[in-house]
């Protein structure tokens, strides 16, 4: 049997956790949203896509 070693030898996927925060804070949104689904728009704003935009465009 093989056990990890005690001692901060995790490594951590930036990515990874990104995106399980994104997941997170859509499961919250769909959780508190009055209608059945959340619009586009919703989906973008929660993403914050247009802040990934402006950024990667130089806006």
């Amino acid at each position: 049997m093989h056990v990890a070693p005690v001692g901060g030898t995790a490594v951590q996927d930036h990515v990874a956790l990104a995106e399980i925060e994104l997941c997170g804070d859509l499961i919250i949104a769909a959780s508190a949203a009055r209608e059945d689904r959340l619009s586009m728009d919703c989906i973008d704003e929660v993403l914050r896509v247009a802040e990934e935009r402006e950024e990667s465009f130089g806006g």
